[in-house]
């Protein structure tokens, strides 16, 4: 299915979060230029997709890296690079476009990440990964990360969430794992895809989980 030149773009674009975090923190009215919010009515479109790279905390930021790293490592496997980065712009700046409508600003990679999740999850949903404490089917931990954002959207969680950016991103996400599944999955090189990144889960889970 996919090209057999891999770029690493799981990794680059987590580069690139970190640096723009770096910047963010020490030029003034960096993150101001940059982020999500009502100018881009007036133009300023380039904040549909720079404002996937800025990060409100560091915290923010490890959490968003620790799983563009993880998903966005199985992903690119997956489909291949190009492919990878279609799902993760096409996500992110979806997921831009509904949440300007609803949030007076915003900022973060997290729309794009829950696209590669709902790629993933339609792609590979038997797939087991680390979620919530448990070994869980990607199917699962997905309808659980979907739940919790949906009921953030009703007042069950934090204000400072942008849950109906990530519920677009996901839903990009699962819409693009059913047109690659569909033009692929029944070709031989996708079958085999389809079987790596449990290795690379559990290598991780050693890693970092014990």
């Amino acid at each position: 299915m996919a090209s057999k030149k891999f770029g690493f773009w799981f990794l680059w674009l987590s580069f690139i979060c970190v640096i723009v975090y770096v910047l963010q923190s020490i030029i003034p009215g960096f993150t101001d230029g940059l982020l999500l919010n009502s100018n881009v009515f007036r133009g300023e479109l380039w904040r549909f997709i720079t404002a996937i790279f800025l990060h409100g905390s560091v915290v923010h930021l490890i959490y968003n890296l620790f799983a563009l790293l993880l998903f966005g490592l199985i992903l690119e496997r997956l489909i291949g690079s190009r492919n990878f980065l279609i799902v993760f712009f096409a996500s992110g700046v979806v997921g831009n476009i509904v949440g300007v409508n609803f949030y007076p600003s915003s900022l973060g990679a997290s729309g794009a990440i829950y696209g590669i999740i709902g790629c993933i999850t339609i792609i590979n949903p038997m797939m087991m990964v680390w979620a919530f404490g448990l070994l869980l089917p990607m199917f699962v931990a997905a309808i659980l990360w979907i739940v919790g954002d949906i009921m953030g959207v009703f007042g069950f969680g934090g204000n400072d969430v942008g849950y109906i950016a990530h519920l677009s991103g996901v839903l990009i996400g699962i819409i693009l794992g059913f047109v690659f599944r569909v033009l692929y999955v029944k070709s031989k090189n996708m079958s085999e895809r389809m079987k790596i990144p449990d290795s690379y889960v559990k290598d991780w889970e050693d890693r970092w989980m014990r």
